[in-house]
């Protein structure tokens, strides 16, 4: 700048006293107001040795939007790479899952009566699938041929309780050469299961109480059956109206 200044004013004193005296070098363009010099070939400006400027590091983002597409971008690719380029597929809940599951099925089959269709009831019979489950006491003793558990709790618990284990034992009753039974408690149900075969009980005694209520791989067809609102145990009853 102070170059470009001096001979901006030799070059007015000059023409002022009538010399026509060529400069020696061309007068430099000045820069747009607020715009320092073009940086020369290096990257390093007039008297800095330091390089510490924009040029230095082309690819750093210039403003606080730069950073955040960056990151924006770094985060989206490590999601596709951790669910190989799809949507996340765990509902996040085993209930929700479930009843997820059950709707879509539903939606999907064009004979689907909606006139008859429970969603709140296949809910309930998920709640008391988790208070057995989890909240239930359950104490085993061996007995002839089998097992015998006594399924106690209290509350919501309870009632769980008395809802599933005797509509299961009578589910497994005879499968298998299986003999269940169950018998009501104060506080919960008395579940006694045997084989006929003797080789079958120690299968029996190791299942215990979770175990046995497993047995059959029938709930996830009962879930659709509660949830169309229609009968699924050989009396006619359905776990849609124990659990109301």
């Amino acid at each position: 700048m102070r170059s470009f200044t001096a001979k901006a004013s030799l070059a007015a004193c000059l023409a002022t006293l009538g010399i026509g005296v060529a400069l020696a070098a061309p007068l430099e363009a000045a820069p747009p107001a607020g715009q320092s010099q073009a940086a020369d070939p290096s990257g390093m400006a007039d008297g800095d040795a330091s390089a510490s400027g924009p040029a230095a590091m082309p690819d750093m983002p210039r403003d606080g939007m730069g950073d955040m597409m960056q990151h924006h971008s770094m985060m989206k690719s490590r999601m596709q790479a951790m669910h190989g380029g799809g949507a996340p597929s765990l509902p996040g809940q085993d209930a929700f899952g479930a009843i997820g599951e059950i709707v879509a099925m539903l939606e999907a089959d064009p004979a689907t009566d909606w006139s008859k269709v429970d969603i709140e009831a296949l809910r309930q019979h998920l709640i008391d699938m988790s208070e057995v489950t989890l909240n239930a006491s359950a104490a085993a003793k061996p007995i002839a041929g089998g097992v015998e558990i006594a399924i106690t709790g209290s509350g919501r618990t309870l009632a769980a309780i008395r809802r599933m284990v005797p509509t299961h034992a009578a589910e497994i009753d005879g499968a298998r050469g299986w003999s269940a039974k169950a018998s009501p408690l104060a506080d919960g149900m008395l579940l006694a299961v045997t084989a006929s075969d003797p080789k079958d009980v120690p299968h029996i005694r190791a299942l215990g109480f979770a175990g046995i209520m497993v047995e059959g791989s029938h709930h996830q067809a009962h879930h659709l059956a509660i949830a169309k609102g229609e009968p699924m145990h050989a009396g006619g009853a359905s776990d849609a109206q124990h659990a109301h």
